[in-house]
């Protein structure tokens, strides 16, 4: 494939939430791509404040969406992405697969972008080995905890995954499970087929990059429209990625779907071929001070990680989620702000306060599941109409307006936002435009440079942390 030809785009991206989006990020600018996340599809202007730009990333928010809303959502942004024309275009979804017919629904992002880039197939990529993600046959596997050492489980088994509040994981077979999303055949290329093209690849006399693959051709000829490719292995990915980029010319636009897996396979790709450098030194991330931490994740993953923070002597502030709850009358972003204030005043005062005092601050909205708040709050909003996903929108909402007032009254240097859907939101309440890598913290939750005209968290360092990223002493180490 020819990358950069007049400055084109190696890769656009957009992530189903904020957290899956920084993931990308991150991988993207390990590889050696000059990569910048914005909350928005960028216009022309906007993109002109970043010289050298190889890769972008759209942060969205469709994980938690109908398939009506993700309709009004995913089109016009993926034309804009279209108009931008990059080699690749990826719908970055989270690396567990979290979705249903009704809310998220990879199927519906699929059949929209098929549509817009007019793909003879879609190739999906979702097993990130270096996360403890992985595909084998067809059925997703996932560690307890990225970045850990937690035993490996069956998804549909998974004590974290299966539990999920709003789409918990039924099926492990990515297939089955996307068929009831979808109407487009999947097809699956399986690991012995991908080993089997490393074989080819190695064998091969000269030019081992340009050897076809005839499994791939015998399941677009018998009319699979979407390709899910098995992975285990690292070295997996470099060869999943020649087989995607192989079809990319300055004619069209390949759509990819998948985890940030996509941006793994195709860097190493791209490194092999010379059209970038993987990044090994970053520059010194330092900064003085304590750090804020706002966190709404349920996960126990995340619970962890705030009893060990609270323990070794973060200032904790619990919000008291059941009078959210009971403010909360719209899902409109404006309106409940509006009726905000005075809880982001109480909240932003005490963080203030502590951080005052030279104190890490680390404001909750519950310590895990079975923390009493998520029952009660979730009742109340049950009675009121609302579903589970409402709680992204009054935790983030809150948690991005409470981190704004810290930083405007202090002199606060690191904001760290804990949930995957909760940051979506956070993000757009703190003003940020856009985030760009500066090191890495942990797999998956990259510290990065906030771009927020006009906001005091502009030029800050933040991060944006999935609810099953970072062993137990994330918090803590987020400190040094």
């Amino acid at each position: 494939m020819e990358t950069m030809q007049n400055g084109r785009l190696l890769m656009a991206f957009y992530g189903d939430d904020f957290t899956g989006s920084t993931d990308a990020l991150e991988f993207l600018s390990r590889a050696g791509a000059k990569t910048v996340l914005f909350i928005e599809p960028p216009k022309p202007e906007q993109l002109a404040r970043y010289e050298g730009l190889q890769a972008l990333g759209v942060a969205g928010m469709s994980r938690t969406m109908t398939p009506a809303e993700m309709e009004k959502e995913l089109r016009p942004a993926f034309e804009a992405l279209a108009r931008l024309n990059p080699a690749h275009v990826h719908y970055k979804v989270c690396s567990t697969f979290d979705s249903s017919a009704e809310t998220g629904s990879i199927g519906k992002a699929i059949d929209i972008g098929a549509e817009v880039f007019k793909s003879s197939y879609v190739p999906l990529l979702v097993a990130v080995p270096i996360f403890g993600r992985y595909c084998l046959f067809g059925n997703l596997f996932a560690r307890m905890g990225i970045g850990s050492e937690g035993v490996i489980h069956r998804l549909d088994r998974h004590p974290s995954m299966s539990k999920h509040p709003v789409t918990p994981a039924d099926e492990s077979d990515l297939r089955l499970h996307l068929a009831k999303q979808t109407d487009k055949r999947i097809g699956l290329f399986d690991i012995l087929e991908v080993h089997k093209f490393q074989d080819q690849q190695q064998n091969a006399a000269e030019n081992p990059k340009g050897v076809p693959s005839p499994r791939l051709s015998s399941l677009i000829k018998d009319g699979h429209k979407i390709i899910l490719f098995d992975a285990v292995k690292e070295d997996d990915l470099g060869s999943i990625g020649s087989i995607i980029d192989a079809n990319a010319t300055t004619e069209n636009i390949i759509f990819s779907a998948g985890s940030s897996a996509i941006e793994m396979a195709l860097g190493v790709n791209w490194q092999e071929e010379g059209s970038i450098v993987a990044r090994e030194e970053w520059a010194a991330s330092e900064f003085e001070g304590p750090i804020l931490i706002g966190s709404g994740s349920c996960s126990p993953v995340t619970s962890g990680q705030i009893k060990y923070a609270l323990k070794n002597g973060f200032a904790e502030i619990a919000i008291e989620t059941e009078i959210l709850a009971n403010l909360i009358s719209s899902t409109e972003i404006t309106e409940f702000s509006a009726v905000l204030e005075a809880s982001v005043e109480q909240y932003a005062f005490k963080a203030a306060a502590f951080i005052a005092q030279g104190k890490n601050v680390l404001i909750h909205t519950s310590v895990g599941n079975d923390d009493v708040r998520v029952s009660r709050t979730d009742e109340i909003l049950k009675q009121k109409g609302f579903g589970k996903s409402t709680t992204a929108l009054m935790y983030g909402v809150l948690l991005g307006k409470v981190a704004r007032t810290v930083a405007e009254r202090t002199s606060l240097q690191r904001i760290i936002i804990a949930g995957g859907d909760t940051s979506s939101y956070a993000a757009r309440a703190m003003g940020i435009e856009a985030v760009e890598m500066i090191a890495p913290l942990a797999p998956g939750a990259p510290l990065c440079r906030a771009y927020a005209p006009g906001s005091a968290i502009d030029q800050l360092q933040v991060a944006f942390k999935g609810g099953q990223v970072g062993k137990e002493d994330f918090f803590v180490t987020s400190t040094k």
